[in-house]
Parts: structure tokens; C-alpha cells; sequence
């Protein structure tokens, strides 16, 4: 039998870079950052790089024929919507790629200049080749050193890099994203500058080297999100949001540092329906259990965060809870996302100190905490009564119980304050492990 075809056509992304053979940054990073994105990326490769985690181990440089003749067969195949640089590497590249930008739309220019290792990408001598580049961009895209060598100014602070950003849009730049990431400080603030505005976006920094292909996957994201229609801002906003990500969530690859995880979104996404459906199991089994001595007047809150969980809508939860009914303790709802952003904000705050946490259920606080949580497989920390304020937020509660702590417990005390319910926080990296937690706490206290 045969079969109809059913085919997409998602917007066509072009990169024009070099190849990194250990495959976090490059054209290897690039494909894959436009690939998750929803796009088909395309390439035209400048030079060929023997490179891993720990350096640049050699470099051959393509003709410029051949490079040129790469983007030609793309642009006359395909229709690209967006086209991103990366490593050039000479002054004549440059040229090539500035020659042809007019037939370049959506036009992003990451100034590649040295590698995350340290190690040169860029000829000295082709710095100033930029500047004709930079005049038809869309977006330029450089980190603060590098927009230290393409305008003389010295970056420490979100305003030298406005100022540095305001210099490359008169170079004739659309707009610029002056990144935060070599700036020192708690917080990487990335500067965009067009003709009429500045806008600045905030993320803690993340302790980490594993950075290898940032601004390769930043680049492309942005590219990516251009190709598919949005405006510059949200563009440049998505972008950064899955850098963040992606750093912190890092590919623990190879002998150095590792790279940049560039499918993280991606796999977060793929990952939901199977984070809703562990949920549901949590509340099917502790449903199966006498739970009365457990279940706060409020509700027993049941929720998961997918494994790459930044934000409280990803993070799957038992809708209106379970409460006692006369049938027994019952989930009111089914499972949904963002249904309980106290409980999310908990467990997201839990994991910032241990990211394997993706588990947590609250249970109604025991008469005598330490005798019902002393049969827990791990550490239990407690909020102080004097620290306890009713108007707590989750994330500094749980900062004042895991002050000192090296990881994460397995349960958090809250003990509540005037006109808030005490209870017990149980989390755990896995649905099993949660409700194995919570059945040992049942157990303690219903022997009592």
C-alpha cells in the first residue's frame, strides 16, 4: 500500500560559520539550535576546525570560491528567511559574506573573535572588515569583548555596553546585543540598542564553565525565531531565555567543560505529557493509602516539574489537590500545568539547590515533626519559628531552611505562622521515590 505524503515546510534557516568536530559550537550547534526551533537549517561552511571541550587543536580555512558557491546554491534552492554568521575568520570571508548581504535576509552577525577555550578565531588583521558587515545587520550579536574590539570602548557595566551598542547602530547596525556574559557579577544583563531604544534583559548567572557554543546557539535561536515571524524583541528575548537554559541544563560531554545543552527546550517540551502522567501516578497511590493523618485542611498538593523545569507553568500538579471526601481522600481534578504556582515555586526553589528534585508533595504537619520524619531516607530541614514570617514567599522559605544545607532534603518543615497552616514539604527525584517518602511519614504517624 502507498501511503499519502503530509509534508511541512518550516521556514529555512542559513548559517554561515565554521565546523567544530567536538559538535558544541559552530555549525554543529547551529543546526541543531534551528532544528528545535522549528526551522531547517541550512549551511555554508567557512572553515574546518579540529577542536573538542578542552581547545582548538588546528584550523583549515575553505577557498572563498567554495564558500561563496555554498551560499549560492543555498540561496537559489531555497527560500531562506533568516541567515546568521559565525566563525569567518578573515578579512576576505568578511568581505564575501558583507558583498552578498543584501540578498542575506534577517541578517544576524555574531561577531566570532576567540573561542569559549580562549582559543583565536579571527585573523587580527580582519577586525576592521567587520565594520562593513556590521552595517547590514539585522542584529550584531557580540559579547562584551568583542564589542570592546569593534568600538574601542571598554565594557565593565550595562551602560558601557549601551554606549557600545549606540556605536554599532551608527556603524549602520539595525539593532545590537551587547551580551553580559564576561562582565563581571551575580547577574549577566544583555544590552539591545536600536535607533529609539535600549532594552535590557536579566538572568542570574549561572556557576558554570560548561559555556562552550553560547553565542553560536544565542545567535541561531535568534536567527531562528526571525525566520519564524517574530519581532526583534521577542526574538532576542526567546533567545536568551534558552541560552539561560541551556547553560544551566549544560552537556556534561567530553574532558573539558562540556557544551551547551541546544535542544534543551526541546526535550523539556517532549517531556511534559510524561511529567503529567507520573504526577497522576503519585496521586493514584498515596489515593490508595489512609491518608487522613496527611492531608492539610488546604489539600494534599501533588506536583511534578518536567527535567528541565524553570518556570511554574512547567510544572505539573494535581488541580484542586487531594482533599478528604466521604469516599476518602480524592484528587478534585485532573492534572494540569501551572494549576498550583505556590506548591511550583516551592519545588522550583528546592531545585535551584539540588536540579534533580522534580517531585514534592505537601502533607499536613505531624503533631511531633521529628519522630514522624526521622524514617526518612535522607535529610529533613526546618524553618525556625522566629524566621517564619506570614508572608513568606516559597523561595525565601525555603532559602532560610536550606541555609547551611549541602544539597537538597528530602522534606522541608514549615511550621506555619499566625492564620497560615503548618506542613511538610516531601520532594524526591522521581514519582516512586515521593510516594515511598510520603508513605513513610503516613506510617510513622499513623503507629502513633
Amino acid at each position: 500500500m502507498q501511503r499519502t505524503e503530509s509534508p511541512v515546510a518550516p521556514p529555512v534557516v542559513l548559517t554561515i560559520a565554521g565546523s567544530d568536530s567536538g559538535g558544541g559550537a559552530g555549525i554543529q550547534a547551529d543546526l541543531k539550535t534551528i532544528e528545535a526551533g522549528g526551522a531547517f537549517g541550512t549551511s555554508a561552511i567557512t572553515s574546518v576546525t579540529a577542536q573538542n571541550t578542552t581547545g582548538v587543536q588546528g584550523s583549515h580555512l575553505l577557498p572563498t570560491d567554495d564558500i561563496a558557491a555554498q551560499i549560492r546554491a543555498v540561496r537559489e534552492d531555497f527560500d531562506v528567511a533568516a541567515v546568521k554568521t559565525g566563525m569567518l575568520a578573515t578579512s576576505e570571508v568578511i568581505e564575501l559574506v558583507a558583498e552578498r548581504a543584501a540578498d542575506l535576509p534577517n541578517l544576524v552577525v555574531d561577531p566570532v573573535m576567540v573561542a569559549t577555550s580562549g582559543d583565536r578565531l579571527l585573523a587580527a588583521e580582519a577586525e576592521d572588515a567587520y565594520e562593513a558587515l556590521v552595517a547590514e545587520a539585522a542584529v550584531v550579536t557580540p559579547n562584551a569583548d568583542e564589542a570592546e574590539v569593534l568600538t574601542g570602548r571598554a565594557i565593565d557595566d550595562p551602560e558601557d555596553a549601551a554606549a557600545a551598542g549606540q556605536d554599532l547602530v551608527a556603524m549602520g547596525a539595525d539593532a545590537a546585543l551587547v551580551k553580559g556574559g564576561h562582565v563581571a557579577g551575580d547577574d549577566i544583563v544583555d544590552v539591545l540598542v536600536t535607533d529609539d531604544a535600549v532594552g535590557t534583559y536579566r538572568h542570574d548567572r549561572v556557576n558554570t564553565d560548561a559555556t562552550h557554543g553560547s553565542g553560536c546557539t544565542l545567535s541561531a535561536a535568534i536567527a531562528t525565531r526571525l525566520a519564524r515571524g517574530d519581532d526583534l524583541g521577542d526574538a532576542v528575548a526567546r533567545g536568551i531565555d534558552l541560552l539561560a537554559r541551556a547553560v544551566r541544563y549544560n552537556l556534561d560531554v567530553g574532558e573539558g567543560p562540556g557544551a551547551v545543552h541546544h535542544t534543551v527546550e526541546l526535550r523539556d517540551t517532549a517531556a511534559r505529557e510524561a511529567t503529567s502522567e507520573a504526577v497522576e501516578s503519585v496521586a493514584a497511590a498515596l489515593t490508595e493509602n489512609k491518608l487522613a493523618p496527611l492531608v492539610p485542611e488546604s489539600g494534599m498538593a501533588v506536583a511534578g516539574a518536567t527535567p528541565h523545569a524553570e518556570r511554574p507553568d512547567e510544572v505539573a500538579a494535581v488541580d484542586g489537590r487531594i482533599t478528604l471526601t466521604m469516599a476518602g481522600p480524592r484528587p478534585n481534578h485532573g492534572v494540569r500545568f501551572g494549576a498550583e504556582p505556590e506548591l511550583a515555586r516551592f519545588l522550583l526553589a528546592v531545585r535551584e539547590h539540588e536540579p534533580s528534585c522534580r517531585f514534592a508533595v505537601t502533607c499536613r504537619l505531624p503533631d511531633d515533626p521529628d519522630a514522624a520524619l526521622d524514617g526518612l531516607d535522607g535529610a529533613v530541614a526546618s524553618v525556625a519559628d522566629s524566621e517564619r514570617e506570614a508572608e513568606a514567599t516559597p523561595e525565601a522559605l525555603v532559602e532560610q531552611a536550606l541555609d547551611g544545607h549541602d544539597g537538597a532534603p528530602v522534606a522541608i518543615v514549615d511550621p506555619g505562622a499566625v492564620g497560615v497552616e503548618g506542613q511538610v514539604l516531601v520532594v524526591a527525584d522521581g514519582a516512586a521515590t515521593v510516594v515511598e517518602r510520603v508513605e513513610t511519614v503516613l506510617n510513622a504517624v499513623s503507629q502513633r
